[in-house]
């Protein structure tokens, strides 16, 4: 099943409606939807690189107005709704597991979890259920979400269509050791 949602999300990087596509599956994506925008942003900046900061900008501000709706969910209704929604994709387990990160290392974790490819989705209901300071929580959100987008925007303007296969290959490791980096900063700021 999600692959064929994966062939169908990719195959709209050709429509004329692409842009607003992009905005809509970063915002679903933030709190309901399974596929990351990047199935979209790759082919889309590929096709046309001198828009590639355009569309990176389009899904950090979609991205981080549905991750917003995200945070509402798991603020007003996680019983009813989001728990529900995170246990359908498998993600039941990892809400407890954010709740002992966040309580270790605060808005750390959104940052971390909005800059990797793993589920964004987790950190947006999960901080809303955990009563998370809005005003920091989307400020991480925009911070980790525009230099996850712009980084693969970076990648595909600099090197073009030899890059895409390394991305769709790749783009869990790239992103995944900038967050480590990124956690190892924090560590050594708290520590020093």
């Amino acid at each position: 099943m999600l692959e064929r949602l994966y062939l169908r999300t990719l195959a709209l990087a050709g429509h004329s409606r692409a842009p607003a596509w992009l905005a809509g599956i970063s915002f679903a994506e933030s709190s309901v939807f399974p596929i990351p925008p990047d199935a979209l942003l790759v082919p889309m900046a590929l096709a046309r690189p001198d828009r590639a900061w355009r569309l990176a900008w389009i899904c950090t501000v979609a991205s981080v107005l549905g991750g917003a709706l995200g945070y509402a969910i798991g603020f007003f209704l996680f019983e009813a709704v989001a728990f529900p929604v995170l246990k359908t994709y498998g993600y039941g387990d990892a809400v407890i597991q954010f709740e002992h990160w966040f309580e270790r290392w605060g808005a750390a974790v959104v940052l971390v979890k909005g800059l990797t490819p793993l589920p964004y989705k987790v950190a947006t209901l999960a901080a809303g259920a955990a009563k998370m300071d809005f005003a920091l929580f989307v400020l991480t959100s925009f911070v980790a979400r525009g230099a996850r987008f712009f980084l693969v925007a970076a990648l595909v303007r600099f090197f073009g269509p030899s890059v895409r296969s390394f991305i769709e290959k790749r783009l869990a490791l790239v992103t995944t050791a900038a967050a480590a980096a990124l956690v190892l900063g924090f560590v050594a700021l708290r520590f020093l």
